[in-house]
């Protein structure tokens, strides 16, 4: 098979994006031998990666928002493959490939098709696996899907919570994570477990992540004493919310709870009370920028958004 052969899986909403077209041709125009495949259900990612590796591509994009890179990333990670990964990002948020240095421009991002793949860490837990980052917090739950209103209102905090009006509804539970020479128990509201850096569109929860370091960064966000008026100063005083954070790196961390967490894995739905997440070292060979800041070496700062 050509060196210069792969192919696009790419989300159906996608499907008439011009400018994913014009990309896709100019690349042919180039000499790449370029495939397009849509999805249209769930389980189609999964199955157009067998389908591709299957065929012998060496070389797979995967089109689409946060969902779509995860599951195609989980697809080949299981066949455990040599083929690499090219991040096309078309979703709102994008949170893994700004935090990587990744184009967002399509015809740019498809430009990684000529650089070298880096070999990636993925996280795990209850045998689903995340490129990006799972996201938990207890009553008002933890989504990527924040309105853009309550992001103008509450900046970095909108993800965390469903808006000022609603501080009565927020309460914490107890927890409890254990790792490595790490336990940390008490009142909990949020917590962000990442191979990459931020979540909900740009906001940064684990600012030192390393995709490549086998270890998961752990940012807790424990409970203040007097939770409304403690978070309306935060805020009054210029978003100082981000000291209160306690952080770890990891390879492993088992969380139980007094209740039900809620958690968003790359931006799908999870639930349970006793969970355990763990890294799955170089699981994935990925087409990064050299510099991105998600590499270890790299010496570029990272300014997400």
């Amino acid at each position: 098979m050509s060196e210069r052969k792969a192919l696009l899986i790419l989300h159906g909403k996608q499907a008439l994006n011009e400018d994913v077209r014009a990309a896709v041709e100019s690349r042919r125009e180039q000499g790449w031998e370029l495939a397009v495949r849509l999805t249209w259900e769930a389980g189609d990612a999964r199955r157009l990666v067998g389908e591709a590796l299957a065929a012998g591509y060496t070389q797979l994009i995967a089109g689409g928002g946060d969902g779509t890179l995860r599951d195609v990333a989980e697809a080949m990670a299981q066949h455990a493959t040599e083929a690499s990964l090219v991040l096309l990002p078309l979703g709102t948020a994008n949170d893994f490939s700004r935090a990587a240095g990744i184009p967002l421009m399509v015809a740019e991002a498809l430009e990684l098709l000529d650089t070298a793949a880096h070999a990636i860490d993925l996280g795990e837990v209850d045998g689903h696996m995340f490129l990006n980052m799972a996201t938990g917090g207890f009553g008002s739950q933890v989504t990527a899907n924040t309105s853009e209103d309550l992001k103008k209102v509450l900046g970095g905090a909108a993800y965390l919570f469903t808006g000022l009006s609603r501080f009565n509804e927020l309460h914490a539970a107890y927890g409890e994570l254990q790792g490595p020479d790490f336990h940390w128990r008490g009142e909990l509201l949020a917590l962000g477990i990442g191979n990459g850096r931020q979540a909900g569109g740009g906001h940064v929860l684990c600012p030192q992540a390393l995709a490549d370091d086998g270890l998961l960064d752990i940012s807790i966000l424990p409970a203040p004493q007097e939770l409304a008026g403690t978070l309306r100063d935060l805020l009054a005083d210029g978003w100082g919310i981000d000291n209160m954070f306690v952080r770890a790196r990891l390879p492993w961390v088992e969380i139980k709870v007094s209740e039900g967490l809620y958690i968003n894995l790359d931006g799908e739905p999870m639930q349970g009370e006793n969970l355990r997440f763990s890294i799955r070292p170089a699981a994935l060979r990925v087409h990064l920028p050299g510099d991105s800041p998600l590499l270890r070496g790299s010496m570029k700062l990272s300014h997400p958004g």
